[in-house]
């Protein structure tokens, strides 16, 4: 068990004794850490050590064969029951940004806001465009944007149904590493700055220190150990 010590009721996400992966076979066993409110954690490791198949249970994409996920202290993923992911109050940021080309970007973030009146969904839209620093591309289109302000609208509409938790794939793979440093640290603060707890998925360290408060080495489907950056 890799937990550090905090009262129970401190954690956002807890993940006890996980076990998963494809056709009943165990690619990831058991898997154990925690989450505290608001701190952004970080599987990080080699391709092929289970790191995005942990981020498919997390999402509910992916039943367990043994273990538990619980978020704010309700059990969302038991071996025989998974919560559906559109109910679990999960956000995900994929590596490949999933934008719909069709649909402004404005449109792309409003996307998951079914339950809001028009105004509603107009303001939300530009608060989170504002956020991400893209307000005035609000009518562009997907194909007109670079890839870093592709992978910015891509959490704004992750972040728009106010997730309790944000799952980010190998977000920045895809660009520069100029690019890739300067957007790893905006999208930190910009999760800091709405309070939003995150997980992300790299292989790449020096982007798992800058960004991360806590970070788990997987190999081989195991955590080798979960810490804060400066301890590993």
């Amino acid at each position: 068990m890799h937990t550090p010590t905090h009262s129970p009721d401190s954690w956002l996400l807890e993940v006890n004794n996980l076990s998963c992966g494809y056709g009943g076979d165990s690619v990831v066993r058991d898997v154990s850490f925690a989450l505290s409110h608001g701190d952004i954690g970080c599987l990080l490791g080699p391709s092929g050590c289970g790191k995005s198949t942990i981020l498919r249970a997390l999402a509910g994409f992916l039943p367990l064969n043994s273990g538990e996920i619980s978020l704010l202290s309700q059990a969302i993923s038991l071996p025989g029951r998974t919560l559906a992911p559109e109910k679990r109050r999960v956000g995900m940021v994929f590596q490949d940004y999933a934008l719909f080309p069709h649909l402004t970007i404005a449109d792309n973030v409003g996307f998951g806001l079914r339950n809001m009146s028009k105004a509603e969904k107009h303001q939300k839209v530009a608060e989170l465009l504002d956020v991400v620093h893209l307000q005035d591309l609000a009518n562009n289109y997907p194909h007109e944007l670079s890839g870093g302000q592709q992978q910015r609208v891509a959490l704004a509409r992750a972040l728009a149904p106010e997730p309790t938790l944000i799952l980010l794939d190998e977000p920045f793979s895809n660009l520069d590493a100029d690019l890739r440093r300067r957007l790893s640290l905006d999208v930190r603060d910009i999760l800091k700055t709405l309070g939003i707890s995150a997980i992300l998925v790299t292989h790449d360290q020096q982007e798992a220190f800058a960004m991360c408060d806590q970070v788990a080495v997987l190999r081989d489907g195991q955590i080798q150990q979960w810490d804060v950056p400066y301890n590993l």
